[in-house]
C-alpha cells in the first residue's frame, strides 16, 4: 500500500516549524539491531549532511558524550521541553523517551543542507501525520531470526531484553508503509551505499 503524499513543507499541524527548500529532510528508522545507527554514522562523515542530536531520557552509555551522541535529559527536563513545544516529534521506546528538537532542523534546511533524523517509528508517524515532507528511509534486517543473531552477538542485552526488542521490531516492521524506501541491510557497506544513493549523496 502506498502512503499518501505528504503535505508541503511548513504544513505541520502545530505551525511552529517552517521547513522550506532548498534544504532536505531525511528520516531514517529501523528496528534495534538492523544497522540504522551504523548507516547514519557513515552518513555523518559527509560534509553536506547535518545530523540531528536527539534528546533522550535513557542513561548515558560508555563512550557517549552529551551533546554529541544525544542530549541527555532527566524525565523532568524532557517534560518541560515538551510543554514549551520544543520538539518536532517525540516517542517512547523501551521505557525511555526520545525527541527531535525543532530549531536545528529549521535552521539547517533553511540553509540548504541535508538534515538527517534517526528516529523511532512512533516519531515517523508523528511527522507523517503532521504533513512534514521529506525522504523517509527504513533500514531492515533480512529476517527476524537474523536480527535475533545480531542482538545476541552485540552482547548488550539480556535474553529478556532481546525478546522485548524482537517483539517491538515485529510491530515496527508492520509499519513499513510509512516509508518511501526500504533498505535491507544484508551487508553494511552495500546498505550505506544504497542509502547514499537514495538521498542524493552517491
Amino acid at each position: 500500500m502506498l502512503h499518501p503524499k505528504p503535505a508541503p513543507l511548513g504544513a505541520a499541524a502545530n505551525g511552529d516549524v517552517t521547513l522550506t527548500q532548498p534544504g532536505r529532510l531525511v528520516v531514517i528508522s529501523g528496528p534495534s539491531g538492523a544497522g540504522k545507527t551504523s548507516v547514519c554514522r557513515a552518513l555523518k562523515e559527509d560534509p553536506a549532511v547535518e545530523f540531528s542530536v536527539s534528546a533522550t531520557t535513557r542513561p548515558m552509555r560508555d563512550g557517549e558524550q552529551d551533546g554529541v551522541d544525544y542530549r541527555f535529559l532527566s524525565h523532568e527536563e524532557f517534560d518541560a521541553a515538551e510543554a514549551r513545544g520544543e520538539f518536532l516529534e517525540h516517542a517512547t521506546y523501551n521505557g525511555n523517551r526520545y525527541g527531535t528538537l525543532k530549531a536545528p532542523v529549521d535552521a539547517a534546511i533553511a540553509a540548504g543542507r541535508t538534515f538527517v533524523l534517526e528516529i523511532e517509528v512512533q516519531g515517523t508517524r508523528q511527522l507523517r501525520d503532521s504533513g512534514i515532507e521529506g525522504c523517509y528511509v527504513f533500514v531492515v534486517p533480512p529476517s527476524v531470526e537474523d536480527l535475533r543473531r545480531r542482538l545476541e552477538r552485540r552482547g548488550q542485552n539480556s535474553p529478556e531484553e532481546i525478546e522485548e526488542r524482537l517483539r517491538i521490531a515485529e510491530a515496527e516492521l508492520a509499519a513499513r508503509d510509512l516509508y518511501d524506501h526500504i533498505v535491507v541491510n544484508r551487508f553494511l557497506d552495500e546498505a550505506i551505499a544504497e542509502v547514499r544513493s537514495i538521498i542524493g549523496l552517491a
